[in-house]
């Protein structure tokens, strides 16, 4: 069954055809005319159910520094460094004097004999400090709604209860732990000082021209980049849900809300010193990888210290992969040699991901991203290679013992993938929907999908007559999914094969709209491509860890570890990233790892391979295209073809 719309279809029809529920269990009625959902997610499900049993867990600890590692963790959700590097500089400065705990390796650590036990969490007693020394201040630790831990200082206000998790926990603070905390806030106080002019004297030198081009830099990264939460101490700048301050789903390109651009007309020494650092990190940020860097930051303080930080380590991971010292340090951490260091780290990021992968680490509560670089193939890849590869070639009329091999042998002979094979249209259906199954059962994975393009020959017609408003208006019908669940997995919907085809299409009609929303940003930037909503199209893949807490369709349906491999595919002479890529997930057990990243990148690139031999038919003058993975189709390829009046069971 086709999913490409009828030609000289009516728009009466057209609406009428929109309104039909394409959920397999309830295909052919009307959308939206149930009472109540089928299946209703758990109250403690997502983000503030994992801040609620976080909180509670920390509560159970028996000293100040378990308890505070409870929270910067989230429980073990993410790793402490980040919500470490979350802290404004009064914050940073209490918790390094309490527990000793920073992510400055040259702070001075409080040993834990010298850090003060807490009192009961909220009682409001004076805690364990010697008679010799007693508490002069009292103070408070919070889990925020945010997932940040939050903290009252010495001339702070109490920490109001609304917008925290649970309550406060008070801590007495004795002369010492006083004394620190003065020490390291004259530090931090004389370091933001010393970055503010220096950030102020470098956007100074780029001139009134030179800003507003970065500023509209800044902003279409802000525009065409995944959600994040970035913070200039209490300022926080997102593009995130809730109070949006930059550009992004919500605040338009030149909304006055947005913080870059209420930046455009004034004069440099009006903005706060909180914009001038926000625009000097981002333009780093930028300079260094492009604006997916930006993620990188997500859930920190955007300062120049914590760009420092983050860049040298990227720099020893780039050296440490080529096995040369090619990037040298910043010679300072000035924000002039802190460019020169992002703008050589870009130049010499090509050269090390040809010679090892990339790939980013997702902490999915925080949404934190870690660039990192990974280590050679072991024998744990090979393993889910081998597996893969022998699933193929017993289902496929292909031969070899590697994906390389098998991929060589569909090169020599493609014409195969536009000819009917077994149950589908095409060879090309049935490799991809073999390649998802083989994942699928290789990985121990709940789920594999692959995604790409119903019909090339369409995309190629437009790509040679310059049809980029026409592209750009395409639906997400035009691009298919292919996603085959485990049989086991649906125990992770109430044991229901109708939930569990339900979910296997959600996730497919998801992965549509990636595509559609990816494809634009490889187009020229006409005025119909710039108005349209994109993003920047991925190019290496990913690692996700408790990704089931913000997004919404990852919370519905368990989505809570995950690997993504997109891939470039040419089509007719245009390289388009991100056209395809292969994700895993599980709902539950254990994680995926670097092992599996690095093998699931290679049976996404066998897929793609298969993807562009399609792409040079279509631009031969094959007429190809995908009408499998449908409603239709994924309800008969979960459920075996159940008869639709045993939908609801």
């Amino acid at each position: 069954m086709s999913a490409l719309p009828e030609r000289g279809e009516s728009r009466r029809a057209t609406n009428a055809r929109k309104r039909i529920s394409r959920r397999p269990s309830r295909l052919g009625l009307v959308a939206g005319a149930t009472l109540k959902p089928d299946r209703e997610r758990e109250a403690d499900a997502g983000f503030p159910g994992l801040l609620e049993r976080a909180w509670r867990r920390a509560e159970q600890t028996d000293d100040l520094r378990s308890f505070v590692e409870v929270l910067l963790t989230l429980d073990g959700h993410v790793p402490a460094d980040v919500q470490l590097r979350a802290l404004g500089a009064a914050e940073e400065a209490a918790l390094a004097a309490l527990c000793g705990l920073s992510w400055r390796t040259n702070t001075p650590a409080v040993p834990d004999a010298a850090a003060p036990d807490a009192a009961t969490p909220g009682d409001g007693s004076p805690g364990a400090a010697s008679d010799a020394d007693e508490p002069v201040f009292i103070g408070e630790i919070a889990l925020a709604t945010s997932g940040r831990i939050v903290l009252r200082v010495p001339s702070g206000a109490p920490l109001k209860a609304d917008g925290l998790v649970g309550g406060v926990r008070r801590v007495p603070w004795d002369r010492t732990t006083l004394d620190t905390y003065r020490a390291q806030l004259r530090r931090a106080e004389d370091r933001v000082a010393e970055t503010v002019a220096d950030c102020r004297g470098w956007l100074a030198e780029q001139g009134a021209e030179g800003r507003a081009e970065l500023l509209e830099q800044a902003q279409e990264a802000a525009l065409r980049t995944a959600p994040f939460v970035l913070y200039q101490q209490g300022r926080q700048y997102t593009n995130f849900r809730d109070h949006n301050t930059l550009t992004g789903k919500t605040l338009w390109p030149g909304h006055p809300d947005c913080a870059l651009s209420s930046l455009r007309d004034l004069p440099l020494e009006l903005w706060s010193d909180h914009d001038v650092q926000l625009l000097v990190c981002l333009t780093l940020l930028i300079r260094s990888a492009g604006p997916g860097r930006v993620e990188e930051a997500n859930g920190t303080q955007l300062t120049v210290d914590h760009l420092a930080h983050m860049l040298e380590r990227i720099r020893a991971g780039y050296n440490a992969a080529t096995g040369r010292d090619r990037v040298p340090p910043a010679a300072s951490s000035t924000v002039a040699d802190l460019n020169d260091l992002a703008v050589s780290l870009r130049s010499h990021r090509g050269e090390v991901a040809r010679g090892a992968q990339l790939y980013r680490e997702i902490h999915g509560a925080l949404m934190h991203k870690i660039e990192k670089v990974a280590g050679p193939r072991a024998d744990a890849a090979r393993a889910r290679e081998d597996a893969v590869t022998k699933r193929l070639t017993s289902r496929l009329p292909l031969s070899g013992d590697s994906l390389e091999e098998l991929g060589d042998a569909l090169a020599a002979a493609p014409g195969w993938l536009a000819a009917p094979h077994g149950d589908f249209a095409t060879g090309f259906e049935a490799l991809v929907y073999e390649s998802a199954a083989a994942a699928t059962e290789a990985f121990e994975a709940d789920f594999a999908m692959s995604r790409g393009m119903r019909s090339l020959p369409d995309l190629i017609a437009a790509l040679r007559e310059e049809r980029w408003a026409e592209i750009c208006d395409w639906e997400i019908t035009r691009f298919f999914c292919c996603v085959v669940p485990d049989p086991s997995a649906a125990r992770h919907f109430g044991d229901s094969v109708a939930a569990l085809a339900d979910a296997a299409w959600a996730m497919s009609s998801r992965m549509q709209y990636n595509s559609w929303h990816f494809i634009a940003g490889n187009l020229p930037k006409a005025p119909e491509v710039v108005d349209r909503d994109h993003f920047v199209p991925p190019t290496i893949p990913d690692v996700a860890f408790y990704s089931d807490q913000h997004h919404h369709g990852h919370v519905n349906n368990n989505v809570r570890f995950s690997i993504r491999s997109p891939q470039s595919v040419v089509v007719d002479g245009r390289r388009f990233n991100g056209f395809v890529d292969l994700r895993l997930l599980r709902c539950d057990g254990a994680p995926f790892d670097e092992q599996d990243l690095l093998a699931a990148h290679r049976v996404s690139a066998f897929t793609a391979r298969a993807t562009g031999l399609v792409a040079e038919l279509a631009a031969a003058g094959e007429r190809i295209a995908v009408t499998a993975f449908d409603s239709p189709w994924h309800w008969s390829a979960v459920t075996g073809g159940a008869d639709p009046a045993t939908r609801a069971s």
